[in-house]
């Protein structure tokens, strides 16, 4: 019996029972469903983890202060600051591994502009601050040494903010008051997207270093302080030794005593969105696997099913062995029998999944991918699954003597 024969016969064989070969296929359609919708949530959430780490640049460390303690009340972290401008100047200079330190302040403020108006983060740094957080502007320049010496009063927009106080018009040269204070708007700045925790990092205004303190903070004897510096440390150098350096620097600058708890903190934002990047990935496994168990318990169905339809076709194979079919033909006839209940399981599975990730992602809102090597990699297990379980009914078919099974009722 040659392949198209035995294919032939067992399609057949199949159609003949169809309510209960599509039965024996739920469990393979159902497990090819949960494998190929688990990782596309699973490869969606990684996807996302990616994009915010390029939106967050690549070597980046965050310097926040320390907590306050005071009449023995201990507050949460960053309510304390003690860091200056010089202090962000000083880690640019005297850490080889840096390659910038922007010092930066924020609040929040109303935005004016026309007759829109909108709430958002008021952002004080320099230039480096673009740098260090690989942020491009999409329009106008940068600031002029001047005009971060002299507390000019120009700023750069961020997407949302320009599309709020905006709309279409071009927001260069456009009036921004902020507090009272007006604004000239010099640059608006790429699309950056959501940050890690879901706010979006596009509604900022940012503004000089200098303007900052000088008309929008007003902090008094103060004026330095700021709250915050963002730190981009050379390609290729060392992280830790970077972090070790700067944690160094500012315990002296501090006068943080001997074997005295930092008055700081040193964030390696790479590192965290790195973890949670992987833990994404271990999830994704997680969920595949315990997807994948469907697929076994599909298997011992068709297993079952295979040998139900043995015993009841035992004088048909005796039939076939006595007009000359070998038992390979038989062995062939009833494997492929498994491996199409597989492969056609899988198809349906394939659809369904298709159906139930674009169902995730549009009603309850997660981010999804479905890709191709998942899909074919469910469908070639759902395949395995077909010869690994039809492969003993279809060798007990195949081993049966024609005479016993003649005689079979």
């Amino acid at each position: 019996m040659n392949l198209a024969a035995a294919l032939r016969a067992a399609l057949r064989a199949l159609t003949t029972h169809l309510l209960r070969s599509l039965l024996t296929m739920l469990g393979i359609i159902i497990g090819v469903a949960a494998v190929i919708t688990m990782v596309a949530v699973g490869r969606g959430a990684t996807e996302r983890v990616q994009e915010q780490m390029k939106g967050l640049g690549s070597n980046i460390m965050l310097v926040v202060p320390g907590s306050l303690s005071a009449a023995g009340v201990r507050y949460g972290a960053q309510t304390r600051s003690r860091f200056t401008e010089e202090d962000a100047e000083a880690i640019a200079r005297e850490v080889l591994e840096v390659q910038v330190a922007a010092p930066s302040s924020r609040t929040t403020a109303q935005a004016v502009a026309q007759n829109a108006n909108w709430n958002t983060t008021i952002f004080g740094t320099t230039n480096d601050y673009l740098e260090a957080r690989e942020w491009p502007l999409a329009a106008g320049r940068l600031f002029e040494a001047a005009e971060q010496q002299g507390s000019a009063k120009v700023a750069w927009l961020g997407q949302t903010v320009a599309r709020e106080l905006f709309a279409d018009d071009d927001p260069l040269g456009q009036m921004v008051r902020v507090r009272g204070v007006p604004f000239m708007v010099v640059g608006v700045l790429a699309a950056k997207g959501q940050n890690a925790v879901g706010q979006d990092q596009d509604d900022i205004v940012i503004v000089p270093m200098s303007t900052f303190r000088n008309r929008i903070w007003n902090a008094g004897g103060n004026v330095r302080r700021i709250w915050s510096i963002h730190v981009k440390v050379r390609q290729g150098a060392d992280m830790a030794r970077a972090e070790e350096a700067m944690r160094t620097l500012l315990r002296q600058r501090l006068k943080v005593p001997e074997g005295g708890d930092d008055t700081f903190s040193v964030r390696n934002l790479s590192e965290v969105l790195q973890a949670q990047e992987e833990s994404s990935r271990v999830m994704t496994g997680l969920l595949a696997a315990v997807a994948g168990v469907s697929l076994l318990v599909g298997g011992i169905g068709i297993m079952n099913i295979m040998l139900v339809s043995v015993t009841e076709r035992t004088r048909e194979i005796g039939l076939r062995m006595a007009v000359g079919a070998r038992g390979r033909d038989i062995l062939a006839q009833f494997l492929i029998e498994a491996v199409t209940l597989s492969l056609a399981g899988g198809a349906i599975g394939i659809a369904l999944g298709a159906l139930a990730t674009w169902a995730v992602g549009q009603l309850a809102g997660w981010s999804v991918a479905m890709d191709l090597p998942a899909v074919l990699l469910a469908v070639g297990f759902s395949g395995l699954v077909g010869v690994f379980f039809g492969y003993y009914p279809a060798r007990r078919a195949a081993r049966l003597l024609p005479i016993d099974a003649l005689r079979h009722e």
